[in-house]
């Protein structure tokens, strides 16, 4: 044996290079820790990333020469073993990736109880500046969590961050927290509280209350709203039929409530967007009516709200607008089990904004007249409440009766009955005057006349000076305006000379277009009710009173970025009633046929294969 065999014989059976994998993968270890851990990626790192990954793939080139590895059976299979694992894996990640970049969420409950309603999508789609919610809580509860996020999946300028105020008590201060579950939302500089959250209570994040803060923190402009006082009408502050409640939801949405006294004044203020009229038990004063009248001409927006057996001295202003006030009572008997005869009950609303979204549910009005609707010129009419057909409701004109029956001899006229009607009436505005034609670079001549002189001319722009013509006194001569940029020569008429004054051309005639002025309409809306009580305190918050309250009020405002009220979201139920038997049945079936069934199948399946 030669001493070069002999060398390479002692080389391989040592083989020193081999301890290179270790060294290069103790060294891409040590880089990738000490780059994580001081968050640091410096030179230190890097060299020893570098020197790590060289060292093994120095180890891999000389052991692939030595052995010739890849050329193994078992190197191929396992090779092709690692690649379609990693292409799993990076398949798997893809999916992964595209489904939390572009989530698809589908709601398929009925009353999509999952997804934010359009009013809340509507809001947050057009927000313009980043709004974030602070929920300061210890736990997170995953039912407000996905709301939150639901908000946050419409634009992404709405952010929101749970907070311990114990671990951070100076941000807790500083929104003023005193309790754990305060949820607050912040715009700009602004901090307002939403409401208060509690585990223990089950009370969660409510997703009107946010919404109508949202609309309130982000909103630059306050509403008015005055409700007529002196006549008996509901008062604003809490109390017997007072319309607290419906106040304290106006200002929910960034409106401002206040009373107005028209015997004190003698026009409705100029800053008011609507006048609501609720419960007077009295009839108004000529002088009031008048002014409410003018405020509805010059483009106001009222609410009437008038209870049966009301006096109100109203009907002329409502004639105008073709609504007449029925005497009788509206009757439902589908409701005297329930709340009474004389509590219609409404499921039918009319197709307007303001009713819209009510689908097919429910709203009451104790004592409540019906309104009778006349077609007039320039005014658009649609009905808001409508009740059940005849047999089920009826207008009865024995108001003092006990036993409501229908009796057409009577008076009582068939159903279906209209409680509610929104109307709108344009107001052309004045043409503004025509403007000036623009002329000339050079003066323009100053007419003047002596008394009793009448002057016609065409404009007369020139680009020279015109001479003067002299008139005496009696003197009639026609000339119109001469509209130019600069002043010219005085003109006088010679005497006893009706003169009418041909035009000078000009040197920039002025286009036709820019005399013509198109004519603007502004529109006058009125809300009409045959019943005030359904928006009085206890009655506001049941079913859709109150909804049908706040759109009434949002609609007549003319605010058409205020979202319309936000109904909650309830579940339906869908139980199934089962009797003793069909339990017995349904558990039988379940557990002892349908596991036979499949058990003879199996059995059946076997004999015929063997």
């Amino acid at each position: 044996m030669t001493n070069d065999k002999i060398n390479m014989k002692i080389l391989g059976k040592y083989k020193p290079w081999k301890y290179l994998l270790w060294l290069g993968l103790f060294l891409i270890a040590a880089g990738l820790t000490i780059g994580f851990l001081s968050e640091e990626w410096g030179i230190l790192p890097l060299a020893f990333i570098i020197i790590g990954i060289v060292s093994t793939g120095f180890w891999l080139v000389r052991q692939s020469q030595q052995t010739k590895w890849w050329e193994r059976r078992s190197t191929q299979a396992g090779t092709n073993a690692i690649v379609a694992t990693v292409a799993v894996l990076v398949i798997i990640g893809l999916i992964n990736f595209l489904g939390t970049r572009y989530n698809i969420k589908t709601d398929l409950t009925e009353t999509k109880l999952f997804t934010l309603a359009p009013q809340s999508q509507e809001l947050v789609n057009s927000l313009k500046e980043p709004v974030k919610v602070w929920v300061f809580d210890v736990n997170q509860n995953s039912q407000d969590r996905e709301l939150l996020e639901n908000y946050r999946s419409w634009n992404s300028k709405f952010k929101f961050e749970y907070v311990d105020p114990r671990s951070k008590p100076g941000l807790a201060e500083k929104f003023g927290v005193k309790s754990f579950g305060e949820v607050y939302l912040e715009y700009r500089d602004r901090r307002e509280l939403v409401q208060v959250v509690n585990n223990l209570n089950n009370e969660r994040l409510s997703e009107i209350q946010l919404t109508n803060r949202l609309q309130q923190i982000t909103s630059n402009t306050t509403v008015t709203v005055y409700f007529l006082q002196g006549h008996g009408e509901h008062s604003l502050s809490r109390g017997k039929n007072a319309v607290s409640q419906a106040v304290k939801a106006l200002a929910d949405k960034n409106y401002i409530a206040k009373p107005l006294n028209l015997t004190e004044q003698s026009r409705v203020p100029a800053d008011a967007a609507v006048v609501v009229v609720a419960g007077s038990e009295r009839a108004l004063l000529d002088s009031e009516v008048k002014a409410l009248q003018d405020y509805l001409n010059a483009g106001g927006n009222l609410l009437l709200a008038i209870d049966p057996g009301i006096e109100s001295k109203l009907e002329s202003l409502l004639a105008q607008w073709g609504i007449k006030l029925d005497t009788r009572l509206a009757v439902d008997i589908t409701a005297k089990n329930t709340l009474g005869s004389a509590v219609p009950i409404v499921t039918e609303y009319g197709q307007h904004p303001i009713t819209k979204d009510f689908d097919n549910g429910i709203s009451f009005y104790p004592l409540a007249r019906p309104l009778e609707i006349e077609s007039v010129k320039g005014v658009e009419s649609s009905a808001l409440l409508l009740t059940k057909a005849f047999p089920n409701s009826w207008a009865e004109s024995d108001l003092e009766s006990e036993n409501l029956e229908f009796n057409e001899e009577d008076g009582d006229s068939r159903g279906p009955l209209t409680l509610g009607v929104a109307l709108t009436r344009k107001i052309p505005e004045k043409p503004a005057p025509k403007p000036q034609p623009t002329s000339t670079t050079s003066p323009t001549p100053k007419t003047e006349a002596s008394s009793k002189t009448e002057t016609k001319s065409s404009p007369t722009p020139t680009a020279s000076p015109t001479p003067k013509t002299e008139a005496s006194p009696k003197t009639e001569s026609k000339s119109s305006p001469t509209p130019t940029a600069s002043p010219t020569p005085k003109t006088e008429a010679s005497p006893k000379t009706e003169s009418k004054s041909s035009p000078t051309p000009t040197a920039s005639p002025t286009p036709k277009s820019e005399n013509k002025k198109e004519e603007t309409a502004k529109e006058s809306r009125l809300v009409v009710f045959g019943n005030s009580t359904f928006a009085t305190d206890g009655l506001f918050e049941q079913q859709l009173n109150g909804d049908v309250f706040l759109n009434s009020v949002t609609w007549l405002s003319q605010q058409d970025t205020q979202p319309l009220s936000i109904r909650p979201k309830e579940t339906k139920n869908r139980r199934l009633n089962l009797s003793q038997a069909q339990a017995n049945v349904l558990a039988w079936s379940s557990l002892l046929v349908l596991p036979l069934l499949g058990l003879l199948s199996a059995a059946f399946l076997w004999w015929q294969r063997r």
